[in-house]
């Protein structure tokens, strides 16, 4: 561990493009996620006293909660249009272009939130979360790729970890801002909405200073020199000819292949265990349990006994936590590899949430259970953004070639935006209709996940896209050949049996 932190050291300005990038890349979507618990009064509040105004009607609740939700969930709209749209101008702008004017939805954002209060408008929070929505999903897919392309091999699992890392601190400032002491009040809820703005600029304004991705710029440009001279400034004026040759390698495999679309990577058989790994990771990292557990830890710090007008600042450790976990996972992933850390972060999370169903269930029965349901939440946090939460947003950077990249983390992206609206849309459902077996229904993806890991998914620790896929293969290659002759045997037998009837 300390051999790699110290190899980091010995890059500045890789740590320099960690904090750049992740300020204003998938910091804006953790950010997102939490900000609105903390103004959801005020907001609801204002929509009522718009309709009054306007039309001199007074909302039902049923009214009230359709247009709180939708105003919720415009954000994953945003998000799926940002993500679909990243692979093109990623492909044509460049990495680093592409996250400049990336920036310039999320201050046009933050400008309609800060005006919403005064102009008396909800409609101008729909349409900031929207721009929020595309800004957060095109940091989602450029965020990851042009920060793994700027760092060395050695250096990739810990660098990758980051990506969670400032989702993690995205959701804890939006906890933490939004307490009462802060931004959480009448006067400066829309302030606390519009802090996306000034992360933007803060990109804004120190992005320009970091150099285009290399490998963008020799395997999508043919710059060699640019590529060089990029490597130059990211890991110091030292011989780079060997990360030079190996993506020349990956290009000379990629001879005249262009990128592929969504459609050519589903069908292409020779990336099939990749694509399912992306999959299952990516449906798994939405669906098991982690936002659910966030929702519910309101309703178990109640009961535990926490005052309400506490609540806010209690919660702060639940990010706080998260946080601190993937700062751990940061340290270690180099060390413990990315299969291990996302088998021991579903299996633990299976076997937490069977006990968490049962002390929940036991709660009404028996006075201090409501404290182990507590310490049970923090568990699975932990588990959560130890392991799951630091590995799988990197994986499509790291599992494909170049051609493949852009089409994998669109398929990556659409699947997280689809499932947190899922999520969000289905849970207060599941809740109403299961109570706290509703927790059962996570259990069954973070368990299966597990599994397809351990059994499918090599260790990916230090080795380049040509070596994982040649795992992959090594893997998976007896099972098809075996199968390929099985099906051959099979079509023979059919043709000696027809023969020999006729």
């Amino acid at each position: 561990m300390l051999q790699y932190f110290t190899l980091l050291l010995d890059s500045p300005v890789i740590i320099a493009a960690i904090f750049t990038i992740g300020i204003g890349g998938t910091f804006q979507y953790g950010f997102d996620v939490s900000v609105m618990t903390s103004a959801s009064p005020f907001i609801k509040d204002m929509m009522n006293e718009t309709f009054l105004q306007r039309y001199d009607v007074s909302l039902e609740e049923w009214q009230s909660s359709l247009i709180w939700s939708f105003t919720v969930s415009i954000l994953c709209i945003g998000g799926l249009l940002g993500s679909l749209s990243a692979s093109l101008l990623t492909a044509k702008y460049g990495r680093k272009r592409c996250l400049l004017f990336n920036n310039f939805f999320a201050i046009l954002g933050s400008v309609l939130m800060i005006l919403s209060q005064r102009a008396l408008s909800f409609e101008m929070i729909m349409v900031g979360r929207f721009l929020y929505g595309i800004n957060a999903g095109v940091s989602l897919s450029v965020h990851p790729v042009y920060l793994l392309e700027c760092t060395p091999k050695r250096l990739r699992g810990m660098v990758g970890v980051t990506v969670a890392t400032f989702t993690s601190f995205g959701k804890f400032c939006g906890q933490l801002l939004g307490i009462r002491e802060l931004l959480g009040t009448l006067e400066r809820w829309p302030w606390l909405l519009g802090f996306n703005g000034f992360t933007a600029l803060v990109q804004l304004l120190t992005l320009p200073f970091l150099p285009e991705s290399p490998k963008f710029l020799l395997l999508e440009r043919g710059d060699r020199q640019a590529c060089e001279k990029a490597l130059n400034k990211l890991w110091g004026s030292k011989d780079h000819s060997a990360a030079v040759e190996e993506m020349l390698e990956e290009k000379a495999s990629l001879q005249n292949i262009q990128n592929r679309s969504v459609m050519e990577l589903i069908r292409d058989q020779t990336v099939r265990w990749q694509l399912l790994t992306i999959i299952v990771t990516f449906v798994t990292l939405q669906l098991c349990g982690i936002n659910a557990v966030y929702f519910y830890s309101f309703d178990v710090l109640r009961a535990a006994g926490i005052q309400e007008d506490q609540l806010g600042h209690t919660a702060l450790g639940t990010g706080l936590c998260e946080v601190m976990t993937s700062l751990a996972c940061f340290m270690i992933v180099e060390n413990a590899g990315k299969k291990a850390l996302l088998f021991r972060g579903y299996a633990g999370m299976t076997v937490i949430l069977i006990i968490l169903t049962i002390t929940l269930y036991l709660e009404s029965l028996v006075s201090w259970m409501p404290y182990c349901s507590l310490a049970l939440i923090f568990l699975f946090i932990f588990m959560f953004s130890g392991g799951p939460a630091g590995v799988t947003a990197p994986l499509p950077g790291e599992l494909f070639m170049q051609s493949f990249k852009s089409a994998a983390y669109i398929i990556a992206c659409t699947i997280n935006w689809v499932g947190l609206f899922l999520v969000g849309m289905l849970f207060p459902i599941m809740v109403e209709k299961m109570d706290y077996f509703c927790f059962l229904v996570f259990l069954v993806f973070c368990a299966g996940c597990a599994l397809f890991i351990w059994f499918n998914v090599p260790e990916t620790k230090n080795q380049t896209v040509l070596e994982i896929a040649a795992a992959f293969k090594k893997m998976h290659g007896k099972s098809e050949e075996k199968s390929g002759k099985e099906h051959t045997e099979h079509k023979i037998n059919i043709i000696n049996l027809y023969e020999t009837k006729f």
